[in-house]
């Protein structure tokens, strides 16, 4: 990998720039991609020892925001799992995206691209997911990248977001969803213990409890949930964590894509920590993953070895 941001160098509409990883000796490109609509989300992209072009596997963290500095912070200190994924022969991407646009992907339908006066006409503004698809888009055209043997991990948010990208795009060949807080997606109800913020009139899910599949199934409208299942041609590993208040909802997610004949797996974990599949460093400066952390993280690699391997 190369900086292209010496003297004389620079190309404004490519900037990357090359940084050292505490404790590595892989390097980190960290560089602007440009989206749908022409503005430019940031990413972190390493590349294994040896000659490409490699696999990929992009790791999406929760909801976006934080730009170029949650980049490099989760790079800096939230990077085993990715060094994990290094040494398996993987190139691996920090991804960042705009935010969440609370329950806009429920209410505003398909983005549609036209021109006007020979420019670009959108009917909505892109969503964080569509900011996803922009970015692998982008990666498939680098040299060093296979652009056939792209997977994507997400957390959370992010995890709720591999169940959106991989409804609308097939270019993603497979997929951990790793405790998906789906409930847009599932277009779930609510029960009372998510609250209207006053402050912001937002609906709260914060403290949602929905720990049991049967308690989430009804209340799901089932004909629109399953309507985005449907079209899921991408095999996805749903990761649940025993202790979580959405643990039903990761189930459900698993259950749909099972009863609608989707390539799928499903796999949960004990664990006290949301996002336990991305270590962070500890109050020393070290990563000191757990054994459940270890198993977890392993077994996401054995399963894109599955799809991804040459």
């Amino acid at each position: 990998m190369k900086s292209n941001t010496s003297a004389g160098t620079i190309d404004p509409q490519h900037i990357s720039v090359i940084e050292a990883v505490r404790g590595s000796g892989i390097p980190v490109r960290l560089m602007y991609i440009e989206l749908i609509d022409g503005v430019y989300a940031p990413i972190g992209l390493r590349l294994p020892p040896g000659p490409g072009p490699f696999p990929l596997v992009m790791f999406a963290s929760g909801n976006g925001g934080g730009g170029m500095a949650m980049v490099r912070d989760y790079t800096q200190n939230v990077g085993w799992t990715q060094e994990q994924f290094l040494k398996a022969g993987y190139a691996v991407v920090w991804l960042r995206y705009r935010a969440e646009v609370d329950y806009a992907y429920d209410k505003i339908g398909k983005l549609v691209e036209d021109r006007r006066q020979n420019r670009q006409l959108l009917n909505r503004g892109p969503l964080e997911y569509e900011d996803v698809i922009s970015i692998t888009q982008y990666l498939k055209t680098l040299p060093e990248i296979d652009g056939n043997r792209i997977g994507y991990m997400g957390m959370s948010h992010g995890g709720e977001m591999a169940l959106k990208i991989a409804s609308e795009y097939h270019g993603i060949r497979a997929m951990v969803a790793s405790e998906p807080a789906a409930h847009e997606f599932l277009r779930l109800k609510p029960d009372n213990t998510a609250r209207i913020n006053p402050a912001t009139g937002l609906l709260d899910v914060e403290k949602m409890l929905m720990r049991e599949a049967n308690k989430v199934r009804p209340r799901i409208t089932e004909d629109v949930a399953v309507a985005r299942v449907q079209p899921i041609d991408t095999p996805i590993f749903v990761q649940g964590r025993n202790t979580d208040e959405l643990q039903g909802i990761f189930r459900v997610c698993y259950d749909l894509l099972v009863e609608l004949g989707k390539d799928a797996k499903w796999q949960s974990y004990e664990h006290d920590v949301h996002g336990f599949v991305y270590v962070r460093r500890n109050d020393k400066g070290d990563y000191a993953p757990d054994a459940v952390q270890i198993q977890a993280v392993n077994d996401s690699i054995a399963f894109f070895d599955r799809y991804l391997a040459a």
